[in-house]
């Protein structure tokens, strides 16, 4: 194939007949190296190619096989290939590739999951690996930083096993020591993995691609394993109808100057072009708009400062481009974006219908009390609900969109005190908002990694179910048997102060003391004062000896020295310890409840149930 991109105008680049490009999403924990190996592949497009070999796109960049060719050197021969090139989704982490798309799966074709050989799996690569394993996406991992390895002697922009040749035995060593922690690392997650040119069938095993985004180093073999992977298994998938009616998915929704809102699009099917009507996923209802600009970044300008725009008449797939329409402020992250070909009302509800099903596909389903969940995308939304349905918390609203004052509303009418709380997955809170909170009985939690925010609020939940109980604790009876000592009466009566020795159980004060008869307990008179060696206190617990004193009995009548006296337990409170708070009592306590109702259930089997 030759190199058809010596013109940075055109967008004909990837027309290889009807076969599209591969979509490519880069995944990984902060820090591991998603967007310096995006910039390598970049730049390194630019150096080996033509001027313009690349294509700039919005969230997109696009690089021709001619160039990957060039890039990969001896490992990429363009003869073997029939698919037009990489197209690479340059917005980092699970942003886009939790979004969905009408064939389901995930907007991406294939995935790089990219890991610090140093740092291993960490918290955002834990949640890549669940996104990969629910959406079934083919991945290969990016083992990066390999030139930090102690030792290392840096060969730019070579094959990496041309490298490895190049280095010592002390830092072979090293990074093999690395790579097969992360090889151990994949197993435990149900991944077969090895090195990627050990691997004989990429459908069942894990290519693991050692590379350096800095020093470029295995980038050739990343891109040549990407190709071959792609060529092999997706050819079908990549046949699309070259001028078909186009079908992408909102990446973001942006207010750009002189054109208002705007929407960042990865478009993977067909065609989109000037002036055509198109239906877009809207919170409420689909919005039908039409096309008044297609606008992509100067050629191989940096996408993420690029504040200039050119109009392109058309956009063909694989690609992405920033729609200007008007009536867009209501569109999401996340959401179907179609093209209407025909001017009749049939062929547009059509496509709205089209549009709805789609949507109606990642509803979430709500509870009449539970948690609002708020997220960036629709992808992001429905991994949130899959997550909160896994730990059964309930979810009252869930939408996509920023925190608004509304939410903490929604938030404030939950019936239960852990459910008065907003989950925000990687979203902002907008300022009216924050004063709401500020003023609101609820809780926020805010994360970019799901399974972090649901232990957070788990946690909290614990927290306070806790501190209700330790409340109810303090207002209930606690049981208790306790002995009259011989020759310790103080005072026979009014009230009668008597030494005991507490046998099981707590003794509060201001309880009522009972003596059984048989299986009934018979009220004697109720504690008004406990002492603990001369000073006043509230309890006393099992193993204890301490003075009491009694409102009620006489000493040698009601009660004698020797007795074994109970603190009278309430029937209800009797059936809140043994059903909710029995792990929340000591042992102790255990035994003293469970003496006292086997001796009231051999009358009456259900009390206290």
């Amino acid at each position: 194939m030759s190199d058809t991109n010596s013109d940075p105008d055109t967008e004909e680049t990837f027309d290889a007949g009807s076969l599209r490009t591969p979509i490519v999403a880069v995944l990984g924990h902060v820090d591991h190296g998603k967007t310096t190996l995006l910039d390598r592949i970049r730049g390194s497009a630019v150096q080996e190619g033509e001027a313009g070999a690349i294509t700039q796109h919005i969230g997109a960049t696009a690089v021709p096989l001619s160039t990957i060719s060039e890039m990969a050197g001896a490992l990429v021969d363009p003869t073997d290939f029939d698919l037009p090139g990489l197209l690479f989704i340059d917005t980092p982490g699970h942003h886009s590739f939790s979004t969905l798309r009408s064939r389901g799966g995930a907007l991406a074709d294939i995935a790089v999951l990219v890991v610090d050989v140093n740092d291993g799996f960490q918290p955002q690569t834990e949640e890549a690996i669940d996104i990969l394993k629910r959406t079934g996406t083919p991945f290969v991992v990016a083992a990066n930083k390999v030139d930090t390895t102690p030792g290392w002697n840096p060969q730019e922009g070579q094959p990496i096993q041309q490298s490895l040749e190049t280095q010592s035995d002390r830092a072979s060593s090293r990074l093999n020591e690395n790579l097969y922690e992360l090889i151990g690392d994949l197993s435990g997650k149900g991944f077969s993995a090895d090195f990627y040119w050990r691997v004989q069938d990429f459908q069942s095993n894990i290519g693991v691609v050692p590379l350096s985004a800095m020093t470029g180093e295995g980038i050739p073999d990343l891109l040549t394993v990407l190709m071959g992977l792609s060529q092999r298994y997706m050819k079908e998938e990549m046949s699309v109808d070259v001028a078909g009616p186009g079908v992408g998915t909102v990446l973001e929704v942006k207010d750009e100057q002189g054109f208002g809102a705007t929407l960042d699009v990865v478009l993977y099917d067909g065609v989109v072009r000037e002036g055509d009507t198109v239906v877009v996923g809207g919170r409420d209802e689909p919005i039908v708009t039409e096309v008044r600009a297609l606008l992509q970044p100067r050629p191989n300008a940096e996408i993420r400062a690029e504040k200039q725009f050119e109009r392109v008449e058309e956009v063909r797939a694989a690609a992405g481009v920033k729609i200007a329409a008007p009536d867009l402020d209501e569109a999401m992250s996340g959401a179907p974006v179609r093209v209407v070909r025909g001017d009749d009302e049939a062929a547009l509800e059509a496509v709205k219908r089209e549009v709805r099903e789609e949507l109606a596909r990642i509803e979430v389903d709500t509870a009449e009390d539970g948690v609002v969940v708020k997220a960036d995308t629709l992808g992001s939304l429905e991994a949130m609900a899959n997550a909160l349905e896994e730990a059964e918390i309930p979810i009252l609203r869930a939408e996509v969109g920023d925190i608004a004052p509304r939410d903490v509303t929604v938030a404030q009418t939950a019936k239960e005190d852990t459910h008065k709380v907003i989950l925000g997955f990687n979203v902002d809170v907008l300022p009216d908002a924050e004063e709401a909170l500020e003023h609101a009985d609820v809780r926020l939690f805010d994360d970019d990694v799901i399974y972090q925010l649901v232990e957070e609020y788990e946690a909290y939940v614990e927290e306070l179910e806790r501190a209700q109980q330790e409340t109810v604790l303090d207002k209930i009876t606690k049981p208790a048997r306790f002995r009259i000592l011989q020759d310790h009466t103080f005072r026979q009566n009014d009230p009668a102060v008597v030494g005991v020795e507490i046998l099981s159980g707590t003794v509060q004060n201001n309880r009522a003391v009972a003596k059984f008869e048989g299986s009934e307990p018979n009220r004697v008179g109720t504690l008004s004062g406990i002492q603990h060696q001369g000073d006043d206190v509230d309890s006393a617990q099992a193993g204890e000896r301490v003075s009491v004193a009694i409102d009620g009995p006489t000493v040698g009548r009601q009660i004698e020295e020797g007795d074994e006296l109970w603190i009278e337990l309430p029937e209800k409170h009797a059936k809140i310890l043994e059903q909710e708070l029995a792990s929340e009592i000591r042992a102790d306590e255990i035994e003293a409840l469970k003496a006292y109702l086997e001796k009231r259930r051999k009358t009456d089997p259900f009390w206290g149930k």
